[in-house]
């Protein structure tokens, strides 16, 4: 087995983009986890889901030259500032994913990038991340962006002291919804703050989902987790999470008077996460990981029922 090979985690995408890349490059667009874009996706939903909420509030279509604009900065953002919340976590996890099979590859752990190396590219990453929130020109989304970094860095020790930290990368994940919101309105009110309560729900289920390809290796070194925390029962618990972020990210639209159009698009939404409950098997590690990537089109379905209930009313 080459070096380059080991370096790649077993769950892991093939990606052009990195695999084409200069061999000293690799390990840290791994390290970013660009061969594994499912996480930037899931960052990147609830940015696009607050803007729109947004344009929504102003009672306008989504779509102006600013919505397009803000849509870029925050997908160029969410690729760096996803990229600098792994590498800091696989910093702080680096003895815990050498003991799990799944992670054991990942390029700390495999020797492919050294700990100084993590800490230099994450402070670099972290640097671009706030050139891009000043380019928001908002100071109120500057602000709340900047106050994520606390989430982040507080997120790898969750594992450690609760079940639940889940619910912390939730807040952490859809901390996007709320700058969003504010980069279209400069102020947060309850639709926003309904939206970000959904979200984290669905975080809480997705993630849950995810969790229980690790749930040996993790009773084994002390990890905890809502999968072991719930166990058999999980699938009602991941049931009831959805139901609670279908029921709140459809509340948060009709605070601000989004149309019935909403309630349609909504439920293909709902529907798609009704399936991945039903196909659910927690002793199945690859139909978990095939679950728990679903959620990027769960997220698109969201998008786009909020994008277009602002343009047809």
């Amino acid at each position: 087995m080459t070096e380059n090979t080991a370096a790649i985690p077993a769950d892991a995408v093939a990606a052009r983009l990195v695999d084409r890349a200069p061999p000293k490059w690799q390990p840290y667009l791994r390290l970013m986890r660009l061969d594994r874009p499912i996480g930037t996706w899931l960052l990147y939903w609830p940015c696009v889901f607050g803007l729109a909420l947004g344009a929504a509030a102003e009672s306008r279509p989504f779509g102006t030259l600013k919505d397009i604009a803000l849509v870029a900065l925050m997908g160029i953002g969410s690729v760096v500032m996803r990229g600098a919340g792994c590498a800091f976590n696989d910093i702080v996890d680096r003895d815990f994913d050498a003991s799990v099979a799944r992670t054991r590859g990942r390029p700390i752990p495999s020797g492919a990038v050294s700990v100084k190396q993590a800490i230099v590219f994450t402070i670099a990453l972290c640097l671009i991340g706030l050139v891009i929130l000043l380019l928001l020109r908002n100071w109120t989304a500057i602000i709340l962006g900047a106050s994520s970094l606390l989430l982040v860095a507080a997120y790898p020790f969750m594992k450690r002291i609760t079940w639940w930290p889940q619910a912390w990368l939730g807040l952490t994940f859809n901390w996007g919804a709320i700058v969003g919101f504010a980069a279209e309105t400069g102020t947060i009110d309850s639709a926003a703050l309904m939206l970000y309560a959904g979200l984290i729900c669905w975080t809480l289920g997705y993630d849950t989902i995810y969790a229980h390809q690790d749930k040996d290796d993790d009773a084994l070194i002390g990890v905890k987790s809502t999968a072991r925390l719930f166990a058999e029962r999980s699938k009602d618990w991941i049931f009831g999470f959805y139901i609670a972020a279908f029921t709140l990210v459809l509340a948060a639209g009709f605070t601000e008077h989004i149309g019935s159009i909403y309630v349609i698009l909504m439920l293909i939404a709902g529907g798609h996460l009704m399936w991945q409950v039903r196909q659910l098997d927690i002793d199945d590690s690859a139909k978990c990981l095939k679950l728990f990537r679903a959620n990027r089109d769960t997220g698109a379905l969201i998008a786009a029922a909020l994008i277009l209930s602002t343009w047809i009313g």
